[in-house]
């Protein structure tokens, strides 16, 4: 009789642990928030307004990792490599985000020019936009190119 109390005992108490774990696991589950690409985004384009340009260029890598070849998430990174003078990336950045950006609709509602070169966009959120993204990526690629063949400013080198 004992034995048959203990086995019972031991099954409530596994049973009693699993569910205190599965309690846990779901509430741990629940916690997580899961990532949004459009705020992400408009963060990234604030951080860039900012200046905090590591940061932006950290928060677009999540953007990308989730959204791989986002268009607006390639030329916001491509206006980052402008700021240090990495000109080619830019341009490679730019040339990946032409790949799917006709038809990528954004409804541009800032504009930061950044070094007087590239532009960078945040959208707006929670609307569906009006605008093609495909045309200001190709502006920005046309300013990144004419930038890379201009010659060196006089009295100061290289651009």
């Amino acid at each position: 009789m004992k034995r048959t109390w203990v086995k019972v005992l031991a099954i409530v108490v596994a049973l009693a642990l699993c569910g205190a774990g599965a309690a846990f696991a779901a509430k741990a589950k629940k916690a997580e928030k899961p990532f949004d690409i459009t705020k992400a985004l408009l963060d990234s384009y604030d951080l860039i307004e900012k200046q905090q340009y590591k940061k932006a260029d950290a928060l677009l890598d999540k953007v990308l990792a989730k959204d791989p070849g986002n268009p607006l998430a390639l030329n916001n990174k491509a206006s980052i490599k402008v700021t240090e003078k990495k000109f080619d990336k830019a341009d490679t950045f730019l040339n990946q985000a032409l790949e799917k950006a006709k038809g990528y609709m954004v409804q541009v509602n800032r504009v930061c020019k950044v070094g007087g070169i590239c532009s960078a966009y945040a959208p707006v959120a929670g609307s569906s936009g009006n605008q093609d993204l495909e045309p200001l990526i190709k502006m920005n690629i046309e300013m990144v190119k004419g930038y890379m063949t201009a010659g060196p400013v006089p009295g100061k080198g290289l651009r």
